[in-house]
């Protein structure tokens, strides 16, 4: 029977099925409609005259081959399991350092490093709109000082660490630098990334600082001088997570992160690199949300639609260009202060999401981060969760195990679809920064946060132990509290380095980086000079406020 004899049958065996559902309907009709958090409606099965013209070469490919639909490695995970990376920081550096190294010793393989809010846009721990922050969101870092004891007794040329800082990334990485210096480790052998991804935070989350043009030179700045200097770190993990968790969509999650990359390729083409000098280095972050399917096919598409705009857009040769390599974090949104032992459960299944969504490293939330920064206890857990799967569950016995189901494929093709759909409407407008500064991203991510709040108020989504299935009187479970004295302790330690340093050296240093700021030299080389003369972030960030000004913040409704 040839292929178009075996659809004509398939479709009439298919239109007489279809008229025993509709009887079965009329007297058991379903519950819900059924739809993607992308909004699109399910059909009650999929087949395959879901996947009419679907070519396997084309569409899929083996693992490790273009479009890298089913992973950029051949073997995946049977050759080795994702980076576990929990994110981790509070306090102080020494408090983090200990975090750190217990969850080494527990099976951990990478640092994911967070930073508290002053740190993240640029201020000294004794500044006054540092006040009641310092070290409550992250571990506060002021001066290489802070760093060195952040990393103490841990081998950086061994360990890689992820950073989660953007305004002041160049700082952060600087200071990272000059430790491994110190501890006599060959650049060459740095492994890591910053996320260094400025556009997501005047969309989504805030820590920014200049305005997005000037932010843009920083980073290109960054890509150039890594380059050279530190060949295996991941100079940007250009990040949806953020967009997601300000409730954004799936299909807005990929579109958005993958528009904020193409301003980033084009900003860097525009500096005179070439693609293949950069593209292998750039790095995404994604959020795996609660809708299972739709996360599993979410990467997919995003490893599909990169690949074939890398090659086919920019030009790309390298394939490594092509390879969307991205970290995945759970969905801290989705977990709930009420019954917070059902958050263990929500983010297992998103973990087990990103691994069959092909992640190359992954965070699991913690149950309590709804109350409070992760307990001990708490985020043992957490990385438990990541240890069943990888070793005890066999989802990673065999590459892309999803590959090939009809309704996989046919949600790869629709995020594919509307994803594309959405590049080009920027596009039309101007590009990522353009469609930020006119506040057409903005605009799609409220709208999408109202629909889904309105859906849970009215319960038509429905939210364990919030909306639904309540129970009253629930038990308090032990909470990570902070020292009260951290912030004090901290700004002592602030003013001694104050005391102590080459004055000399460090206006020098700050001179210099000016004076670079208000050309088109390379700011990095000052930003590292400045480091290593024991200047302070705030010092540093404020020369480069004076000359680049500061963004403020446009509202959109």
């Amino acid at each position: 029977m040839s292929d178009q004899d075996n659809k004509i049958q398939l479709d009439e065996r298919k239109k007489e099925w279809l008229g025993k559902l509709n009887e079965i309907l009329e007297k058991y009709p379903e519950r819900k409609q059924f739809k993607l958090d992308s909004d699109l409606e399910l059909e009650t099965v999929y087949d395959p005259l879901s996947l009419d013209g679907f070519d396997y070469t084309d569409k899929l490919n083996w693992p490790g081959e273009y479009p890298y639909t089913r992973g950029i490695q051949p073997t995946m995970y049977r050759g080795r399991l994702w980076t576990m990376r929990q994110y981790a920081g509070f306090g102080s550096a020494e408090e983090t350092n200990e975090r750190f190294r217990y969850l080494l010793d527990q099976g951990q393989t990478g640092l994911s490093v967070a930073f508290d809010l002053p740190t993240q846009i640029g201020y000294d721990s004794d500044h006054p709109l540092a006040r009641g922050e310092v070290g409550k969101v992250g571990v506060a870092i002021d001066t290489l000082a802070d760093m060195e004891i952040l990393m103490e007794k841990i081998p950086l040329d061994k360990v890689s660490t992820s950073m989660t800082i953007n305004s002041p990334a160049a700082v952060l990485l600087a200071m990272y630098m000059a430790v491994a210096e110190k501890q006599g480790i060959p650049m060459d052998k740095l492994n890591g990334t910053i996320q260094n991804d400025i556009l997501k935070e005047y969309v989504a989350r805030g820590t920014y600082i200049f305005p997005p043009r000037e932010s843009m030179r920083l980073i290109v700045d960054i890509f150039a001088f890594a380059g050279e200097n530190i060949p295996a770190w991941n100079t940007i993990s250009i990040s949806g997570y953020h967009i997601r968790e300000a409730g954004s969509t799936a299909v807005q999650e990929v579109a958005f992160t993958l528009s904020n990359a193409i301003a980033y390729v084009e900003a860097a083409i525009a500096a005179g690199m070439e693609v293949d000098q950069f593209g292998p280095r750039l790095s995404f972050f994604f959020n795996a949300h609660s809708n299972f399917f739709e996360e599993v096919a979410k990467f997919r598409a995003a490893r599909r639609v990169w690949a074939a705009l890398m090659k086919e857009r920019f030009g790309a040769k390298n394939p490594r260009s092509m390879m969307l390599r991205f970290h995945t974090q759970t969905a801290g949104s989705t977990l709930t202060a009420q019954q917070p032992d059902v958050n263990l459960m929500r983010v297992a299944y998103q973990a087990l999401s990103a691994v069959l969504g092909g992640t190359q490293s992954l965070h699991t939330n913690s149950r309590d981060e709804a109350l409070a920064l992760p307990s001990e206890q708490s985020v043992l857990l957490a990385l438990r969760t990541q240890q069943v799967i990888g070793y005890e569950i066999g989802a990673t016995d065999t590459v892309d195990p999803l590959g090939g189901s009809y309704f996989i494929e046919k949600l790869t093709d629709h995020i594919e679809e509307e994803v594309l759909r959405y590049i080009k409407r920027i596009d039309d407008l101007g590009g990522a920064v353009e469609a930020i500064e006119k506040g057409f991203i903005q605009k799609e991510i409220q709208a999408s946060a109202y629909r889904y709040q309105k859906e849970v108020e009215s319960k038509e989504r429905v939210v364990v132990g919030v909306n639904s299935f309540t129970v009253s009187g629930e038990q308090p479970i032990d909470l990570l509290r902070m020292d009260p004295a951290t912030s004090q302790r901290q700004v002592e330690r602030l003013k001694e380095v104050r005391l102590s340093r080459d004055q000399g050296k460090v206006s020098e240093a700050l001179q210099q980086l000016r004076k670079a700021a208000k050309t088109s030299e390379n700011t990095m080389p000052h930003i590292l000079n400045a480091v290593k003369a024991y200047a302070t972030l705030g010092e540093i960030c404020g020369v480069l406020r004076d000359v680049f000004g500061e963004y403020q913040q446009q509202i959109t409704l």
